[in-house]
């Protein structure tokens, strides 16, 4: 197995535009997201400072795999985008 090359993401972007192999932290929300898809992803563990793993993307980026507290989530790019992260290591 290959690992890709370090990469480090300092400014804040949003969880959707992490690449495949990246972790990075959650540091919030975006403004005006939906109240229930925001409680829906809080439930299955997005919340501030967890840390999340980009597993893989489907062939056509949606949807993507994120690795969250040891197991493994599938959300829609649309749904990944609501999530404000932080600081990409691989």
């Amino acid at each position: 197995m290959t690992r890709s090359p370090q990469r480090t993401l300092l400014s804040t972007g949003v969880l959707a535009d992490v690449a495949p192999g990246c972790r990075t932290t959650v540091v919030g929300v975006i403004s005006g997201a939906p109240e229930a898809t925001v409680r829906r992803l809080a439930d299955l563990g997005f919340t501030a400072g967890t840390t999340v793993e980009v597993v893989r993307r489907a062939p056509l980026r949606d949807p993507v795999i994120y690795r969250v507290r040891d197991y493994d989530v599938c959300l829609r790019r649309e749904q990944a985008a609501l999530l404000l992260v932080a600081e990409c290591v691989s």
